[in-house]
């Protein structure tokens, strides 16, 4: 970068593992990461989107390799860790952009549904900072970066599951700032508006409902997914290097109306 202050932004020679990284938000934040000069690895389920996404990022000049995983998993973050030490990948920046909506009215909302939110809002995040923060805590320097939401303060209709673990990864964002901050490590979250994405397709289908979600923010319109990369980058350099523990609305505004 050669604007004066480039260096505090600049991400080049480090390596960013981003959940969910094979479309929408995951993606959008790991060629964010990627511009900024990390090497990217994708991490998600579906290999054969993983792959589309990596190449993708390659025709951009984004150097990026893949992991297909099993988030839900209970053993994910020491997969996730071995697999990385497989690739020769020492990672630096975690993004846990990996999710689900299933958008089910709160009396229909099975066991399973409800543990599948919990386990890739929640515990995946958790498994993976376990995983991988001790390697950044040695050589003190670490970013962790999660994904919040509209729903983390507030409730939307047909999203109780949802909403609830995102209200927990407020919380767990604060858990690990204040185990690991010492160590050199933040931890931000990233609390994004209405974005067009798979999660979202249908508000967005419903395009009386997507007029009226834009009327909701002070910008007016709805979020483009190239608007979460100066934020995604800011959180993971050396810019926000005593900002940590925090979550940042990219919404329009929408939280301030």
């Amino acid at each position: 970068m050669s604007f004066r202050l480039g260096h505090l932004f600049d991400l080049t020679g480090r390596t960013a593992l981003v959940t969910g990284g094979n479309s929408g938000i995951g993606l959008a934040m790991a060629r964010g990461l990627g511009l900024a000069g990390a090497k990217i690895v994708l991490v998600a389920r579906r290999t054969v989107e993983l792959e589309q996404a990596r190449d993708e990022l390659s025709n951009e000049g984004v150097s990026a390799r893949v992991i297909a995983a099993d988030l839900a998993s209970s053993d994910a973050g020491m997969a996730l860790a071995q697999a990385a030490d497989t690739l020769g990948a020492t990672v630096d920046i975690i993004v846990n952009a990996a999710g689900v909506n299933l958008r089910e009215p709160f009396r229909d909302v099975s066991v399973a549904a409800f543990d599948l939110h919990m386990a890739l809002h929640l515990r995946a995040p958790f498994l993976l900072t376990q995983a991988f923060a001790p390697g950044m805590a040695a050589r003190r320097w670490g970013r962790i970066v999660n994904i919040a939401s509209l729903q983390s303060w507030r409730a939307f209709p047909n999203s109780a599951p949802y909403g609830a673990a995102k209200g927990g990864v407020l919380q767990l964002t604060r858990a690990i700032a204040e185990e690991w901050s010492a160590n050199g490590i933040t931890c931000n979250a990233i609390a994004p508006g209405f974005f067009p994405t798979s999660l979202t397709a249908s508000v967005f289908r419903d395009t009386e409902r997507a007029k009226r979600l834009a009327a909701q923010t002070a910008i007016g319109r709805n979020g483009e997914l190239n608007d979460l990369i100066g934020a995604t980058v800011f959180l993971a350099s050396d810019a926000a290097a005593y900002i940590t523990g925090q979550c940042l609305a990219v919404d329009g505004g929408f939280t301030a109306k």
